[in-house]
């Protein structure tokens, strides 16, 4: 058989030119489609979140616990945050589609139907149980699926749209990180994991309210109560200070579990953030321009570094202040 022949002038392209643009094209909707039900995990959040759960393994192990639990446990963690904020993206699409700050979102856009973005965020919760209970204990398994019924059902179907209250009650879905991890290195849950999580719920408040007052329009326009939507900038600041005294006070309850190093970095940095809430308030009251995200980036940085003081101090493994437990 005779091989073709190419004649002049032919405009017909080789095979291998005709499906370059082809699987060019496959891959790059591949590449979107992948990247949109990343979008539904919020994965930023979740790196906040896996922050402080392994100082507080760290904590409840008084040193560095296998690597493979630590790995499993942020595994499972992970899992379990994003199929919370897959749901939460489900149930809060409509105001995610009318909010500035959300409408890139993935269901907002219409780049994921929600019956996929739903069944994607139920079978992540059931891997999530499944991993966990399997990898490190079923109590941990159990409060992960705590927390996401606690995040979709209590929070984002019962109080969002209700209360301004919303926050501080349903900020507790994202207090149980340093429960789960906790209970993955001990199997169960003491003081110490009871006190973590109370300060990343008097954290929450202050956080997000910063960060409602930049996007105080946003929610007002998505009919969502937040509090600085349903009440005036000096309450709203007034709140902000209070939550953060009551923070830095309770950081002070770990001592008995720490040493003189937590013990520094939780004075002075509950200090600051009180000082810098102070500031926003006198700034409110007095009727300046302020920038309240400057406190909501604060914070992020004052949490992280609390909860590596937590880990660096239980790490080296110096004479606890109290009682050891």
């Amino acid at each position: 058989m005779s091989a073709p022949v190419s004649h002049p002038g032919s405009t017909e392209s080789p095979p291998h030119r005709q499906h370059g643009p082809r699987i060019r094209a496959r891959l790059q909707r591949a590449g979107d489609v992948v990247r949109a039900y990343l979008g539904l995990t919020k994965t930023r959040i979740i790196e906040q979140l896996l922050v402080v759960t392994v100082p507080a393994m760290v904590l409840a192990e008084r040193g560095i616990p296998s690597v493979w639990l630590i790995i499993a446990t942020l595994v499972g963690g992970a899992m379990a945050a994003a199929s919370a904020h897959a749901l939460n993206c489900v149930v809060d699409a409509d105001i995610d589609a009318v909010m500035k700050r959300t409408a890139r979102r993935p269901l907002a856009k219409g780049q994921v139907p929600a019956r996929h973005a739903l069944i994607f965020g139920l079978v992540l919760g059931a891997l999530s149980s499944l991993w966990l209970g399997l990898t490190t204990n079923w109590l941990a398994a159990a409060l992960s699926v705590a927390a996401i019924a606690f995040y979709v059902l209590v929070y984002t179907l019962l109080l969002k749209r209700r209360t301004s209250q919303n926050i501080v009650w349903g900020g507790a879905a994202g207090c149980m990180p340093v429960v789960i991890g906790w209970a993955a290195v001990t199997g169960t849950v003491e003081w110490p994991a009871l006190v973590m999580f109370g300060v990343i719920f008097f954290w929450t408040p202050p956080h997000f309210w910063a960060l409602a007052m930049r996007y105080k329009e946003d929610y007002a326009a998505a009919g969502v109560p937040m509090l600085p939507v349903v009440a005036t900038p000096v309450r709203v600041s007034a709140r902000i200070v209070a939550y953060s005294w009551v923070m830095g006070l309770w950081t002070l309850l770990l001592l008995p579990a720490t040493s003189w190093i937590y013990a520094l970095v939780a004075v002075a940095g509950g200090g600051w953030f009180v000082f810098k809430a102070h500031r926003l308030h006198a700034g409110v009251r007095a009727g300046r321009e302020v920038v309240p995200m400057r406190l909501f980036h604060l914070s992020n940085i004052y949490l992280c570094g609390l909860f590596a003081a937590i880990a660096v101090d239980a790490a080296i493994g110096l004479p606890v202040l109290g009682r050891p437990f």
